[in-house]
């Protein structure tokens, strides 16, 4: 499942996994425990070169259970620190650094080679995984978007996140490496009119389609 920030990724993908019983993969949270590594360790962002020369260091682990997904660095649990802004300012630029999305991009496909399961990112079935069995690409109108990230975050506006996201877009759509598209072969999903509970729905339907079973039994 592919889609740019706040277009609902991450609580569909939980959603579908729980529903259908599989394992569940957020790549962003992978691309966030990299760069909080790259600040940690006080890596100059406006350097790719130095962050090209140190992306092979840190351990990064991912738990993979739709209920509880983990996420450490070096036995480090991130899973806070890797969504604060400084993290969230400084992810799309490392993220965009080759050499970081050859590691990250190495680790995912070793995760979904050990058995079914539900992947949300922005290159999942362009590049991670393009035989992936359902392709979805989420999408949502900025103003959508920007409401719900700011409903995440204590203190944030929505016009704040509305340019936050747009300057995000711009750098994920424009990156030389992996550049957030729409996969051949993907079903796009418009979720600004939609809950969370209708875009699971969607969802379960498509894999139903895909799977050649009745939807009703993917949402039982």
């Amino acid at each position: 499942m592919d889609g740019p920030s706040g277009s609902g990724k991450s609580s569909a993908s939980r959603g579908v996994a729980r529903a259908l019983g599989l394992r569940y993969l957020d790549t962003g949270a992978m691309y966030r425990a990299m760069t909080w590594w790259m600040l940690q360790q006080g890596v100059d962002l406006a350097d790719s070169e130095a962050i090209a020369a140190r992306a092979g260091e840190p351990e990064i682990a991912s738990g993979t259970d739709p209920d509880a997904p983990t996420i450490h660095v070096d036995g480090v649990d991130v899973a806070g620190p890797i969504r604060e802004a400084e993290v969230t300012g400084a992810v799309s630029v490392v993220a965009a650094v080759p050499e970081v999305r050859s590691r990250l991009v190495a680790l995912q496909r070793q995760i979904i080679g050990a058995g079914d399961i539900v992947v949300e990112g922005r290159d999942i079935a362009s590049v991670v995984a393009p035989e992936a069995t359902v392709k979805v690409y989420l999408t949502a109108s900025a103003e959508a978007r920007a409401q719900r990230r700011s409903a995440e975050l204590a203190g944030s506006t929505v016009e704040a996140q509305q340019a936050a996201m747009a300057r995000r877009d711009t750098l994920d759509s424009t990156r030389k490496t992996d550049p957030l598209s729409m996969a051949a072969g993907a079903i796009e999903l418009d979720t600004t009119a939609l809950n969370l509970e209708e875009v699971i729905a969607e969802v379960l339907s498509l894999v139903a389609e895909r799977n050649g079973r009745d939807p009703s039994y993917e949402r039982a």
